[in-house]
Order: structure tokens, then C-alpha cells, then sequence
């Protein structure tokens, strides 16, 4: 039994286990339980805060966690960081009155920058070579400055639509974070090969986001134009039809070049074109 640590309440709650049911990982109604077990998979998930999952990684409490790669970093605990996710993106980055003037890091010598990350913020700094006072505040971090308890703030930013209404402008990012997929160092051989069996579904999952398949009607003397057009994983499957003459050709395409692609592929005779949703992608 692999035991996964997730957020238990949040967005990166919603989206891990939105990926889990995905990969074919059902998990019990996991309201007011603090642990809840899969019934298709060997797996039972360990809701924490998020930044608590780091340690509970690190001590063996869970096999694996779900949280962000800024709580990895400012943590600081020993564990691998095995898959990055792609959902829950921020960055952390430092802010400052939008009516003060910046010409650059120097700016933030000798002042007060009040944070939840002093860890990442102090190493930022020192590889700078930027000398501040920074002061550790748990939440409401972007009041600072209007209550004179900073000069600056090192925050989460996502759209910065917060930063905005409190009268600070974003001017230096020091880390860009997502959603990771951390575990123990020690893990036995047995949760190493159900991670991996996790990781094979989760990664078929991802490869199928933002991707179209698409099948269509073609004259034979065509083919070579379409295959030209329609690189597939590897090249585009031709099937000849019972009309002489013509194929139906199969292909996978990325769904931000769809359109353009259809577009060529009707200009050199494509018809009946249908485009379907890609649930996995196996390799």
C-alpha cells in the first residue's frame, strides 16, 4: 500500500485528486477523515496542510506528497522531487509600493521585507548580495507596507490582482512554483514499483491534455501532402476506404495547432474530418 499525502482543503486538493480519479485512482468521500483509501488501486491518501506534507515526507508518514515546489523549498526536508505536475503555478516574487521608484536589487538594501518564505527569500538575497532585514508574518503578508510593518513583501503571486488592490507592484521573481510529486529517500522496493505503476498513469493522463484526435477522408494521390501537414506520435495512420481511391487517414494533433491544421488538410481535398477527445495517451 503506497500512502500519498494531498492538501485537505484548497485548490491543489481539487486538482490532485481530480488527477488521481483521472488516472484511474478513486478515492472514499474524504471529508472530515484525515486518511481515505482507493478501492481500484493500492493506494490510501493522508490529507495534511500543505506545508506540513514536506515533513510527513521526509519522516515516512507518507510515501509520497502532493504540494507545491515553494513548501519543498522553504522547508528544506530531505526528499526527492520526483514529478512536476503542471497545475497549481505561482510565483514568489518580491513587491513594493507602486509609487516608489526601482532601479534594481540594490533597492531592497538596509529595508524590511515581511514574508512566509524567509528561507527562499534569504537565500535569494545572499546569492545577490543583498543585505535586509526580513521579518517571518503568517498571512496577510500584502499588508505590510500600508501598516509600516515592512518597506517591501516576498509573496505568492498568481495574477497579482492582489498586489494590486493593495497599492504594491511586483518587481523581482525569485522562484517559479507548480505542484510536485515528492518522496521519501527510503522507500522499500514494492512502493517504489507502485509509484512507478503512478507515474505511468498520471504521465499517460498529462500527455493526452490539450490534444485532438482526428480522423478524415482523403484521395490516395493526396497521402504525401496530408503526411507533410500531419506528423503524428510517429506518422499518421492510413487506412485505405471501401471507395476506390480513397484512405481515411487517423492522427493525433495538438489542440493549439487544430484549426490551422484542418484548414490545410481541406485545402488539399480532406472531407468528412471528425475531431475527438484524447482521454490517455499510452507510449
Amino acid at each position: 500500500m503506497l500512502r500519498i499525502a494531498i492538501q485537505a482543503k484548497g485548490r491543489l486538493n481539487e486538482d490532485s485528486l481530480e488527477l488521481l480519479s483521472e488516472a484511474g485512482v478513486s478515492i472514499e468521500n474524504g471529508k472530515r477523515k484525515l486518511l481515505a483509501r482507493s478501492g481500484d488501486f493500492p493506494l490510501e491518501v493522508l490529507y495534511l496542510r500543505d506545508d506540513d506534507i514536506p515533513q510527513a515526507v521526509s519522516m515516512g508518514v507518507a510515501d509520497v506528497g502532493v504540494v507545491g515546489l515553494n513548501e519543498v523549498e522553504e522547508k528544506g526536508f530531505d526528499v526527492e522531487t520526483v514529478h512536476s505536475l503542471g497545475f497549481g503555478k505561482c510565483r514568489l516574487s518580491l513587491a513594493i509600493p507602486k509609487a516608489e521608484a526601482y532601479d534594481g536589487l540594490g533597492y531592497f538594501n538596509g529595508k524590511r521585507i515581511a514574508t512566509s518564505y524567509p528561507a527562499i527569500l534569504s537565500r535569494f538575497f545572499e546569492r545577490n548580495g543583498i543585505e535586509a532585514e526580513i521579518h517571518e508574518i503568517a498571512g496577510s503578508v500584502e499588508i505590510a507596507p500600508s501598516v509600516g510593518m515592512a518597506d517591501a513583501i516576498f509573496d505568492i503571486v498568481s495574477s497579482g490582482g492582489t498586489l494590486v488592490t493593495n497599492g504594491l507592484r511586483e518587481v523581482e521573481t525569485a522562484l517559479h512554483s507548480e505542484a510536485v510529486l515528492i518522496a521519501g529517500r527510503t522507500l522499500s522496493e514494492e512502493k517504489r514499483q507502485l509509484l512507478a505503476q503512478l507515474l505511468f498513469r498520471i504521465e499517460a493522463v498529462e500527455r493526452s491534455r490539450g490534444m485532438k484526435y482526428v480522423l478524415l477522408n482523403l484521395p490516395h494521390e493526396k497521402i504525401p501532402e496530408a503526411i507533410r501537414i500531419l506528423p503524428g506520435m510517429k506518422s499518421p495512420t492510413i487506412l485505405p476506404l471501401a471507395q476506390e481511391g480513397w484512405s481515411s487517414i487517423h492522427v493525433v494533433i495538438n489542440e493549439k495547432e487544430l484549426w490551422t491544421k484542418i484548414e490545410q488538410l481541406k485545402a488539399i481535398g480532406a472531407e468528412d474530418i471528425l475531431v475527438l477527445s484524447l482521454e490517455k495517451m499510452i507510449r
